[in-house]
């Protein structure tokens, strides 16, 4: 796997742990007052980035956070055997809403 840049302080990689972990992560960003948090996932964590910002949006706090927008694309990575494949990313970008 190709090496990334240093990730930012509001990023939030949903990999392979329970989707409480994650959404605990997102309050926690929140509440120090981040302005903008940005989930990230790639294959089949997407469907656990989804469940975090849905369950951050309603039942945490409710009607108090924007999905700004909404990135979804493809990676190539390379396996252990060497072969090269395709897999899905999603990036989620959220903010509290505008008091």
């Amino acid at each position: 796997m190709a090496a990334q840049g240093p990730i930012s302080s509001n990023v939030v990689l949903v990999g392979k742990k329970p989707v409480m972990n994650y959404v605990l992560a997102t309050l926690t960003l929140l509440n120090q007052g981040v302005p903008e948090i940005i989930v990230k996932a790639r294959g089949r964590a997407i469907s656990k980035a989804v469940d975090t910002v849905e369950i951050v949006r309603s039942r945490f706090l409710p009607d108090q956070i924007d999905i700004k927008e909404i990135k979804i694309g493809s990676q190539v990575v390379t396996t252990a055997e060497g072969r090269q494949t395709r897999v899905s990313t999603i990036e989620i970008a959220i903010a509290k809403k505008e008091e």
